[in-house]
């Protein structure tokens, strides 16, 4: 049987667009498919850690034509009125939009070398021995030796082949949010973040872009299903209301920019790829459980997927345990690491609030600023804790991993 491409990245987020471009930089048949023509809108935060910039060196070219933002001032709060301020030195937090910073991306993809198929919807994927085969709605099909699956949190593939037939509910978060023009942040220069707001097992954000302010709230869809009885579009509004009223925001809610999306904050699947495939981004679910920052581990995985693709084509035996591997050595203790935060703090909103008094102790601020900025991991962290608060500390303590036959790799 013939071959459409070496490689097929099925999905150009981030994650696709990296693997796609590292996989072109090597010299390598690279096609890229997704079911959008680009650029296209995608519901998401924008929220970078500026570690992006030292990760990939090109990536700072890559998206000097989009708008960015840069901030360097955080805002916490937390259910009992407690706040923390902290400013650091420099930037810590890039923001974009993602309908401008995918198409980017997918650019460089193509300038490197990388094929684009645009209008190619997923719907069936098989593989084989030999390599693996898609299928779109429209009936077309494409072939390749080897598949990264970028097709995100419903990903068909993961579905088709077995991987992840479906998120469990208590592993995906709901993000109700907009992204306006409509809405001006008081303080352009500040990411305001509450969690447990309003009592909510989760958060809610402010977030200020270039031109444009997203803000949302959020929580764990199954204490959305058990506990939540207001409608999604009501929580919004009410959030973008109260946030006017405090002075947090300037205009008013836009009901046509409002767009809630799920996103998988429970840790990476167990199985992150099989025989010739390979999941990256959040349909491998690598997401971070406590910042839901997903766009910079997207990026990770697909550059780690396009290497173990690179190095082993001629043993695929060794593809999905080389690839486990690697990101487990770059990221996988952090994401770990956030899913014990995000449970423990989030079983108990008293909590979020005895650790955003801990943070208000100015000798932890830059250990928080640290963590969020991914310069500090959570072992380090959680030792300046045990220095000031040590039952707090203890509290926090990474649990036993879980059984090898589990879902998600915690």
């Amino acid at each position: 049987m013939t071959f459409d491409a070496d490689i097929i990245v099925a999905g150009a987020g981030p994650a696709g667009a990296v693997a796609a471009r590292t996989l072109a930089a090597a010299g390598l048949d690279t096609l890229l498919v997704d079911r959008a023509v680009f650029p296209r809108n995608k519901p998401c935060g924008g929220g970078l850690s500026m570690r992006v910039l030292r990760r990939f060196p090109w990536f700072a070219r890559a998206i000097a034509g989009i708008d960015q933002h840069r901030v360097a001032r955080l805002h916490l709060e937390g259910p009992d009125g407690t706040t923390v301020d902290i400013t650091s030195p420099e930037p810590c937090v890039l923001l974009v939009r993602r309908v401008e910073l995918d198409a980017a991306l997918v650019d460089e993809a193509v300038r490197t070398g990388a094929r684009l198929r645009t209008g190619f919807e997923v719907t069936q994927a098989s593989a084989d021995a030999d390599g693996v085969t898609l299928r779109s709605r429209t009936g077309d099909t494409l072939r390749a030796r080897f598949l990264v699956a970028a097709d995100g949190v419903h990903s068909v593939v993961a579905k088709r082949l077995g991987l992840n037939p479906r998120w469990p509910r208590a592993r995906l978060a709901i993000d109700m949010m907009e992204e306006t023009d409509a809405l001006r942040a008081a303080r352009p220069d500040e990411l305001w973040i509450a969690y447990a707001y309003r009592q909510l097992e989760g958060y809610a954000y402010v977030f200020p872009k270039a031109r444009h302010v997203n803000v949302g709230i959020g929580c764990l869809l199954s204490y959305f299903d058990e506990t939540v009885d207001e409608h999604p579009t009501g929580m919004q509004a009410r959030l973008v209301d109260e946030l006017c009223r405090r002075g947090q925001l300037e205009g008013h809610h836009d009901p046509d920019a409002f767009t809630p999306f799920l996103i998988p904050v429970g840790g990476p699947l167990a199985e992150t790829g099989r025989g010739r495939v390979l999941l990256v981004g959040d349909a491998g679910g690598f997401v971070h459980g406590v910042t839901a920052e997903g766009i910079y581990y997207a990026m990770v995985s697909g550059e780690h997927a396009a290497r173990a693709i690179i190095d082993c084509r001629e043993r695929p035996d060794r593809l999905a345990p080389t690839y486990e591997r690697r990101w487990r050595q770059e990221c996988g203790a952090e994401l770990s690491d956030a899913v014990t935060i995000q449970r423990f703090l989030f079983a108990d909103t008293t909590r979020v609030a005895q650790l955003t008094r801990a943070a208000a102790a100015s000798p932890l601020t830059r250990a928080v600023l640290e963590y969020v900025r991914g310069d500090r991991s959570y072992a380090q962290f959680r030792r300046r804790l045990l220095l000031r608060h040590p039952l707090l500390a203890l509290r926090l303590r990474r649990p036993r991993p879980a059984p090898a036959s589990g879902k998600v790799a915690v």
